[in-house]
């Protein structure tokens, strides 16, 4: 039994069959695709291994792309690559100040407030005195110190403190305490720059003012002793100095670099004003060096002038080695700087931290001081002393 439409049957699935296998053929000539294929049950071949995508039991997979045909365009050139930076090492720690660094350990012993019982009301204010039980601004107010070191003696005193508010912060906090301050009387708040001097332990004196070499166009202030002025009138100057501050151990003839020659120059003036000191319980520095020691006062005179001629770097350091050698031949050296400039100020912190390795000790202006030789003014035998000698 013939089926109806059979031949055209047949030569439909024999068309059917060759275009598939054809297609096969062509398909085996053109190799892989291009793009990747994402199919369920396909898994990257063992040898070519791809970091995860996803969780190891996800259904779906994507298929590597055969190295021949991975390309990775370069980035621009303003561009950085999109690599992530590695970490930045950890910072050193900053290094200390070299200020603090280089400072030398000093326990701090602030010397005493001022003391009402070695205080009396003068003319212009509150002004020292000598105390009912004999105690003096000398023993008070000076600064410890070991009188038995048998090494040679320097000692140092800054004037003009309190005209310029920076440089007396930086004298007070970098100079070394045993450094003396000498206090302008002409500054806005001496007493304050005395009591912040004092908490650091370091002594004060005031400066007194007196007639210099060049005067009048070298002009000491107002209050300055004059040799145009009668006894009582400089006396009354000599009140009002000591009433703008408390709490000094002494006093010294500079303003600045003004050190009063003129004045200094007639003896009994100088006796005086000498005497009037030492009944008050209060030293006296001459600032001019290789002058006589006072004949009257508990004190001694000035060996260095450290910023004189210049004030440079330099000279500050020969100035000071000078007073080194000074200290060596003959025990003791006393240097006077005019101001607490910014290089004198540096200088001499950077060079006291050597002076013990060198044989020396920077001692307190009251541990150098000597008994006035000639008799007081009022006939006493014996002036007022101070807690010991030198």
């Amino acid at each position: 039994m013939r089926v109806p439409g059979w031949p055209a049957l047949g030569v439909f699935w024999i068309v059917v069959a060759g275009v598939g296998l054809g297609g096969a053929w062509w398909l085996e000539q053109l190799g892989p695709p291009e793009a990747p294929v994402v199919a369920a049950d396909v898994k990257p071949a063992p040898a070519e291994p791809t970091p995860p995508q996803g969780r190891a039991d996800d259904a779906t997979a994507a298929v590597p792309k055969p190295p021949q045909m991975v390309q990775t365009a370069p980035p621009p050139p303003s561009a950085p690559p999109a690599a992530v930076p590695p970490p930045a090492p950890p910072s050193a720690p900053e290094p200390p100040p070299l200020a603090a660094a280089a400072a030398p350990r000093i326990a701090v012993r602030p010397i005493a407030a001022p003391d009402p019982a070695l205080l009396e009301q003068g003319r212009h204010g509150m002004v020292p005195r000598a105390g009912a039980d004999g105690r003096t601004s000398i023993r008070v107010y000076g600064r410890e110190f070991d009188r038995r070191d048998t090494r040679p003696r320097i000692g140092i005193v800054v004037a003009d403190i309190g005209q310029i508010a920076t440089q007396t912060d930086e004298a007070i906090r970098r100079l070394p305490p045993a450094v003396a301050l000498a206090l302008s009387p002409y500054a806005v708040r001496p007493g304050l720059a005395a009591d912040r001097a004092r908490e650091r332990g370091m002594e004060t004196l005031i400066s007194l003012p007196m007639e210099p070499a060049g005067y009048p166009n070298n002009h000491p202030g107002d209050h300055a002793l004059l040799t145009g002025r009668s006894m009582p009138e400089n006396m009354d100057q000599l009140d009002w100095v000591l009433s703008r501050a408390q709490g000094y151990v002494g006093a010294i003839g500079a303003i600045g670099g003004m050190r009063g020659e003129r004045f200094a120059a007639m003896p009994d003036a100088m006796a005086t004003v000498q005497d009037a000191l030492r009944q008050r319980g209060l030293l006296y520095l001459d600032p001019r060096p290789g002058a006589p020691p006072p004949t009257h006062a508990w004190g001694r005179s000035v060996d260095v002038l450290l910023d004189e001629p210049a004030g440079t770097r330099g000279e500050i350091d020969r100035r000071l080695a000078e007073l080194e050698a000074v200290a060596r031949q003959r025990g003791a050296a006393l240097g006077l700087a005019g101001a607490a400039t910014p290089v004198l100020v540096e200088r001499i912190a950077a060079w006291a931290p050597g002076l013990e390795a060198r044989g020396l000790v920077l001692a307190p202006v009251s541990a150098m001081i000597r008994r006035p030789d000639a008799a007081t003014a009022d006939g006493a035998a014996t002036p007022i002393r101070p807690a010991s000698t030198p």
